[in-house]
């Protein structure tokens, strides 16, 4: 036996392959790895003879070496809770394609002499069928109950070889299955366990008709060779995907509108011409006939098919190469048993419809036509963005990448777009779902807890729903659900499953349906997340004190409006209903001059595009629109690359994860270890600095594990972070004992740091002339529209109107200010060669794509960059306070004290210091602006870049007095305490309660840096 299992492992195992061993007993699960046969041979030979083994086990594709010190060349009988086994993600790459032919019978007990003989011969069927396609010659096995077929491949460990080697198991599946022996389609997944040869197969009790035998090698190449990619793809594609649905039938009666035929019956049609069907079986929603003699060809018998779809659609076939090779063949099947019949030319396929619409206006409904109105002529993003701030405070961005996903129902060519929120309990993430979820049609809305599998036994579930998982633990299932969903986004994902009968059905959750989901610590499963627009709740002391306002503004407020959805959220849900009646293919003419800074993760320039193609089709009807065989399609312009553009970097700074992966919680503890400068830390250091917790600042740090779900920490997803385990001792000076405790001393590498986080940056690359194909935005005729007044706010608002026009000038009212600002859409800034958005700093502008844009999170520390050395503005630029967007200035000197942070970030404002659009700040009512002339006294606004660069030298110019400032006495607090003593720019995050100063995060960062710098060279701070 030992030899046996030796030479198997050698023809299955390459030399140095780590494989792991795992074995089914009556007391549990054993398991052990292993990198040398001979002794995986020795271990397996002991284990073997034991009568309580059921059967044993090894991965046949390699996994990470790194797993050999879970159990290195031993096997632990009996597995604990916390140990763990192989996962999909530990396999290195794919090397086997595995084939398992199982014969039909009760499970739990071993195969008769009849049933095994059965297996053993639909695998050499298949094997020469396989052969016959020019693949190369397999490793035949008996299983001991059934057989085997496996395939040497090489194909990496991705979603993409995973769906190819599925889809040839599932063809081979529909070809051969029959009532006696079937290929089992399950053997997809990366670790799959396959039954080690030479070793006993007990399945129940041996008896004379069904002993238990042992797995062996029947045949075996002497040097396999590997089957090419090609030939998996041309084996998966043998049987053709359901075509789309055909048009409703026209109704009969109405002049020029004969009644409509009703479908062919393939199965009376088969039997009304005699094709004798040797079996029929379910097949993606519809029949599968197998013909008991091919019809095409009399060179062989088996292999000819014919499909009838769920939408009656018919596609017949013979998956022999020398019989067309699953093409389609109906028409040729027809006009052999129906020579000379006339039939009507097949139509030639046309776009899928839009979802679903919903009941028809009533004679009273106005909002269709104001809807129309915001989407030809107005700013439709702004005015969802408006209606949700009407209900919730703060957290734009969230409800930005929300409705970007529900843009994305419309889009053809999108795999789609899905929000992933984090936070802290309590800061809101339920309130943003339940806000925005409101301006989606009730149709399309899908809330609430639900088990693993209810989403496929809901009953007319539309194409297009929302699903909003709010603070449910994903399980394994639902996680396989997600990113099976996901991944097949354009089409309806269906799930095999058996009924209370135990007979099969399939069930199907329709296309087209977006996730949100929303969790505390992140989803949980990795896979998950990277499929996702990862995006943060607003949990800063600024936001609960303007969400705590907000509550007592509205406790003393009377209503508004009369019971039911307020008219806002209706003309909201009028616009969806116009954007969803079509789907529309989105053309990006500049994409190829896309540059990204970093593509580790191919998901991510993928979501940028679907952003770009979301923005589009938010204004798909100020869009130039062509149709391309019979396809409607809309271009992309450069606005729609900016208002991206703009939201990805936003998702890669301090709003989001989108590169990183990072949770809030963990993305703010980073930046406490970077602005206070620590190489090295502990965890008391860090328990001072953010007021956290021992036990959640381990868990954010090491990781854990909650209701069978692993979440991963910092020390996985930060390459910066490393630690040490370390012995401290402590004297006690009074009794002069010494204590000896083990602690962990954590490093932070700087500079991998800032590498590691400078990869979310996306520019437009220098494009030498304009491209005639490139499509123009509107021009601006120079004329002046005053807004119509089609839905206000409450009347605080000073008469702010959500119809925002964006193809003229605008002169929107500001009841806050007292001023005007103007809002334009030109296309000056298509004239810039490279327009860069980097992290939180939002829009900024290099002139030389490439230069390597500064790390996320972090304040630019070379004073010489591009944004300090711009050219000063011609006096020919504008007003002054309003140069003109795109070109390169000189930054003005401004004080950062007289700005105000925006709560809605102005995308459109330019910039008063660099002439940029993209503003965060606005000028407060100071002195200074009084004084200026009437016609430059409208509020200034700065970009977030210029408003750092004034804060930073506001500070600079007014350093504390050496001394005054005691670092020790400093206590970090959560509550607001007024501005910092040194900047009076900044909330105060730290107090020295003995003498009152307090300090902001920057000026506390500036100071330690300072007096640790003076301890180096023996000053005295």
């Amino acid at each position: 036996m030992g030899d046996e299992v030796l030479a198997a492992t050698c023809i299955l195992i390459a030399p140095g392959q780590i494989v792991e061993v795992r074995a089914i007993t009556d007391d549990g699960i054993a398991s052990g790895y292993f990198d040398s046969p001979e002794d995986l041979a020795e271990k397996v030979g002991a284990l073997d003879v034991l009568p309580s083994v059921q059967g044993i086990y090894i991965t046949l594709n390699p996994v990470n070496p790194a797993l050999l010190s879970r159990r290195a060349n031993r096997i632990k009988i009996r597995l604990g809770k916390k140990d763990v086994t192989t996962s999909d993600a530990d396999i290195v790459r794919r090397r086997w394609l595995p084939v398992d032919v199982d014969p039909v019978r009760p499970s739990g007990v071993s195969s008769t002499g009849t049933e095994h003989a059965a297996a053993i011969a639909k695998a050499r069927r298949i094997a020469e069928y396989l052969t016959g396609m020019g693949w190369p010659a397999p490793v035949l096995a008996d299983s001991g109950n059934g057989a085997h077929l496996l395939y040497l491949i090489d194909l990496s460990n991705d979603d993409r070889s995973r769906d190819l080697v599925k889809h040839c198991l599932e063809v081979l599946a529909s070809v051969f299955n029959d009532a006696v022996a079937q290929v089992d389609v399950a053997n997809f997944n990366a670790a799959r366990i396959w039954k080690l040869y030479g070793t006993m197969s007990r399945k129940g009790d041996s008896t004379a008709d069904r002993p238990h035998r042992r797995a062996a090698i029947i045949e075996a190449p002497e040097a396999p060779e590997i089957v090419e990619q090609t030939l998996l793809v041309r084996l998966a594609g043998v049987l053709p995907e359901p075509p789309a649905a055909p048009a409703p039938a026209r109704p009969a009666g109405k002049a020029g509108n004969p009644p409509a035929r009703a479908p062919l019956d393939l199965r009376r049609w088969l039997s009304d011409h005699h094709i004798a069907v040797q079996t029929e079986k379910p097949y993606q929603g519809g029949t599968l006939f197998l013909f008991d003699q091919c019809p095409f060809s009399g060179a062989h018998k088996d292999g000819a098919y014919a499909i009838q779809f769920a939408n009656g659609a018919i596609h017949a076939g013979c998956h022999h190469e020398s019989c067309g090779g699953g093409s389609q063949r109906w028409q040729e099947l027809r006009e052999r048993f129906e020579p000379g019949k006339k039939r009507a030319a097949p139509k030639p396929e046309s776009p899928p419809p839009g979802i679903p619409p919903g009941p028809a206006p009533g004679p009273g409904d106005t909002f269709t036509e104001e809807a129309l109105l915001v989407l030809r002529s107005g700013d439709p993003l702004r005015a969802m963005l408006r209606t949700f701030a009407l209900d919730h405070e703060g957290d734009d961005t969230v409800a930005e990448c929300l409705i970007m996903s529900l843009a994305s129902r419309s889009v053809l060519n999108t795999t789609g777009l899905h929000v992933s929120v984090s936070g802290e309990s309590g800061k809101g993430k339920s309130h943003t779902f339940s806000t925005l979820i409101r301006q989606v049609p009730e149709r399309h809305q899908l809330s609430g807890s639900m088990s693993n599998k209810a989403l496929f036994y809901i009953d007319n579930l539309q194409p297009g729903t929302v699903i909003v998982l709010d603070d449910t633990s994903l399980s394994d299932d639902m996680s396989e659900i997600l990113k099976g969903v996901t991944t097949s986004f354009r089409k309806p994902f269906m799930y095999r499953t058996v009924n209370k009968d135990r007979k099969g059905f399939v069930c199907t959750i329709p296309e087209r349906c977006v996730w949100w989901v929303a969790k505390v610590e992140g989803s949980g499963d990795d896979q998950v997340f990277n499929r996702m627009l990862t995006c943060w709740i607003d949990d800063t002391i600024e936001q609960d004190n303007r969400v705590l306002t907000r509550i007592l503004e509205d406790s003393e407020a009377l209503p508004e409006h009369a019971e039911g959805e307020r008219p806002d959220v209706q003309l909201c849900r009028a616009m969806w209903e116009l954007l969803g009646r079509e789907r529309l293919h989105v053309v990006i003419p500049f994409a190829k001059r896309i540059r990204f800074q970093s593509q580790t993760n191919r998901r991510n320039p993928e979501m940028l595009l679907g952003l770009v193609k979301a923005h589009t089709l938010l204004f798909s009807l100020q869009r130039e629109r062509r149709e391309v065989n019979g396809v409607p399609c809309i271009m992309a312009t450069r606005a729609d690359f900016d208002g991206a553009a703009r939201l990805y970097s936003l998702l890669n700074g301090s709003v989001g994860g989108q590169t990183t992966k990072l949770t809030k919680m963990e993305s703010d503890l980073i930046n406490s270890i970077v602005t206070l400068h620590w190489v090295e830390f502990t965890i008391p250091m860090l328990q001072k600095a953010t007021a956290l917790s021992n036990a959640v600042l381990h868990r954010l740090i090491h990781g854990y594990t909650s209701r069978g779900a692993a979440y991963t920490g910092l020390l996985e997803k930060c390459p910066a972070i490393a630690y040490t385990d370390r012995t401290i001792i402590s004297e006690d000076e009074m009794t002069g004992h010494s204590t000896r405790r083990r602690t962990n001393a954590y490093t932070f590498d700087h500079d991998l740091y800032g590498k590691w986080m400078a990869g979310g940056a996306v520019w437009l690359d220098d494009d030498p002339g304009p491209d005639p194909d490139e499509p123009v935005e509107s021009r601006q005729s120079g004329s002046r529209i005053t807004e119509g007044s089609v839905r206000q706010k409450a009347a605080d608002s000073g008469g702010e109107l959500d119809v925002l026009c964006t193809n003229t000038h605008l002169a929107v009212q500001n009841g806050k200010s007292g001023g005007t600002a103007d809002h334009t859409n030109d296309n000056a800034s298509a004239e810039q060669s490279a327009s860069t958005y980097d992290g939180d700093s939002g829009t900024s502008v290099r002139s030389d794509p490439d230069s390597a844009p500064a790390p996320l999170n972090c304040e630019p520390d070379d004073r010489s960059s591009p944004i300090a050395s711009r050219k000063p503005v011609p006096a020919s630029a504008g007003k002054e306070n309003k140069p003109a967007a795109g070109k390169i200035t000189e930054r003005r000197s401004v004080r950062a004290s007289d700005y105000k942070k925006l709560e809605i970030y102005e995308g459109r404002s330019i910039c008063y210091c660099c002439g940029r659009k993209g503003a965060l700040y606005v000028e407060k009512l100071t002195a200074e602006r009084k004084a200026r002339p009437k016609a430059e006294r409208d509020a200034r606004c700065l970009c977030k870049v210029c408003y750092l660069a004034a804060a930073e030298k506001q500070r600079a110019g007014a350093p504390p007095l050496p001394g005054t400032i005691a670092l020790a006495a400093m206590e970090r607090i959560s509550s607001s305490v007024g501005r910092c003593s040194v900047c009076d720019l900044a909330p105060a995050v730290y107090l020295d309660r003995g003498t009152g100063v307090r300090l902001c995060e920057a000026c506390y960062s500036r100071e330690a840096m300072e007096q640790t710098q003076k301890k180096r060279v023996g000053e005295k701070p």
